[in-house]
Formats: structure tokens, sequence, C-alpha cells
């Protein structure tokens, strides 16, 4: 995999866990309703555990050969 691949996944993982972030702040402090705290809290952890993944592949795959 080249070296700009890596870095446009790596930067879709650090935006992935920004986003679920913001989306877990406002599940816990921002909303009232039960099935919308749920539903944007479910979406929240899937993203913080797909970005972690993703981070996880780009640090073990190793560097690439220039």
């Amino acid at each position: 995999m080249s070296s700009m691949m890596k870095m446009w996944i790596s930067f879709a993982s650090m935006g992935f866990m920004f986003v679920s972030i913001l989306i877990i702040f406002l599940s816990r402090y921002k909303l009232n309703n039960k099935i919308l705290k749920f539903t944007t809290a479910l979406i929240a952890y899937l993203l913080m555990i797909s970005g972690g993944l993703m981070m996880i592949y780009i640090v073990f795959s190793g560097p690439t050969g220039v």
C-alpha cells in the first residue's frame, strides 16, 4: 500500500474518532429521548471502534518502501 493511501486512511481514522467524541458528548449531555440517546451512542461507539481498528492497521502494517 502506498504511503499516500496510508495517510488518507489515518486521516479518516482520526476523523472518525473526533466525530465520535462529538456524538458521545451530544448523546450524554444534550439529548433527553432514550431511544435517540441510545442510537447516537451506538453510532459513536461504532465509529470509535472502526477508527481504532484502522489506526491499529496503519501502525502495525509497517513503513512503506518509497
